[in-house]
């Protein structure tokens, strides 16, 4: 399977994700998949609540998932969105994508498509790890 299959099919489970959003509030739904490196995907979608504080967004919770299920290699990130410019991951979310999967491609799409391609370390030029803490 060729690189540009692997991406297309790691969004299509975001999207499949992002039909399962729980976005009463804001009605922005949003999927994300993260791909591990044996190649098995771990989707998850954004859930909000009354008092959006509280909102667990798509990427968390793919990530979250895939963590308290022992997973901890990852070789690819998906965002999928019903807009027409790309929507990147929150600081929050880059924060804990970095830390958690490195410095990762991150395909962000729309319900159209592949709309842009970046690598972690683009979208979180400075993070703050571990490195940091001795």
């Amino acid at each position: 399977m060729s690189a540009s299959d692997v991406e297309l099919r790691v969004v299509a489970e975001a999207r499949g994700a992002r039909e399962r959003a729980i976005a009463p509030y804001s009605n922005f739904q949003v999927g994300a998949a993260l791909l591990l490196t044996d190649g098995r995907i771990i989707t998850g979608c954004n859930i909000e609540n009354a008092s959006y504080g509280l909102t667990m967004c798509a990427e968390r919770v793919a990530l979250y998932k895939a963590l308290s299920e022992g997973h901890r290699q990852f070789s690819l990130v998906a965002v999928v969105a019903d807009t027409s410019d790309p929507t990147p991951p929150c600081g929050p979310c880059r924060q804990l994508l970095w830390e958690y999967c490195g410095d990762v491609p991150v395909v962000l799409a729309n319900l159209d498509g592949i709309k842009a391609r970046h690598q972690m370390r683009d979208l979180l030029p400075h993070p703050f790890d571990g490195r940091l803490l001795s």
